[in-house]
């Protein structure tokens, strides 16, 4: 099993502080959210946690109108599109961002989990684990919360998430979770944001690249993900009360 551990906090506390934060905010903007916790909750203590996939240049274009050295976790697998590592360089430059850092899972652990690189077709979701969320766990220690792009339009198992969150001892924030896709448009159309390469090739929610497919008409972003399978999410994000599997040795 994974030597990572979970952060010990009263949930009680945490509880009620997430709380008050979903009623202090609930009707602010993202952009008033986004601000308000990087600059008066938790300065210096939330990042934001992005795939520089193909809605991401909304989120990051607003952190960098508030500060441009705000950190920004990019979860390098290993088995990315390349087209989605020139679209983050490509992002960093035109924003000016300077806090991102590009985490790559542990050698040692890739070499006695998956020394042949074929686990994501073996056991996707040990896969996962070993190259998405024991490297989040290592990259969010620094961190009393954490910014995602999730929307609640994206997928049936998303439409009711909240604005924040408790997340392994942690308040997971969820800026953009009300925008429907036609807000997302928007904001891109305003600010001339660049597309993900791969998006006008019908990829509309990419991850690593064998585990992501072009997605057809009628189905929702999500639907490339995984095809074939019943799994939905990579393992960062899961209902409340499920445990992400871990990738054994």
């Amino acid at each position: 099993m994974s030597s990572v551990a979970a952060r010990v906090v009263e949930p009680i506390n945490l509880a009620s502080h997430v709380e008050l934060l979903n009623n202090r905010y609930a009707d602010a903007s993202p952009s008033e959210v986004l601000r308000a916790m990087i600059q008066d909750e938790f300065p210096g203590k939330v990042a934001l946690v992005s795939s520089f996939g193909t809605e991401s240049a909304a989120l990051l274009h607003m952190i960098s109108q508030i500060d441009k050295a705000a950190p920004v976790v990019f979860l390098d697998t290993g088995k990315l599109f390349g087209e989605t590592k020139r679209y983050r360089d490509q992002l960093i430059k035109l924003l000016g961002l300077s806090g991102v850092q590009s985490v790559t899972p542990d050698v040692a652990a890739l070499a006695a989990r998956d020394p042949k690189g074929v686990l994501w077709s073996q056991n996707p979701d040990a896969c996962c684990a070993l190259r998405k969320v024991e490297p989040l766990e290592r990259a969010l220690r620094p961190y009393d919360a954490w910014f995602t792009g999730r929307k609640a339009f994206q997928a049936a198992s998303r439409a009711g998430l909240p604005l924040f969150e408790i997340e392994n001892g942690r308040i997971k924030i969820n800026p953009i979770v009300r925008w429907t896709k036609a807000d997302i448009e928007a904001y891109f159309t305003a600010h001339d944001l660049p597309r993900h390469p791969l998006e006008a090739d019908g990829y509309l929610s990419i991850g690593c690249m064998p585990c992501t497919s072009r997605v057809e008409a009628g189905e929702d972003a999500r639907a490339g993900r995984w095809r074939g399978s019943d799994k939905i999410e990579c393992g960062i994000h899961l209902p409340a009360g499920q445990t992400p599997a871990r990738a054994e040795p």
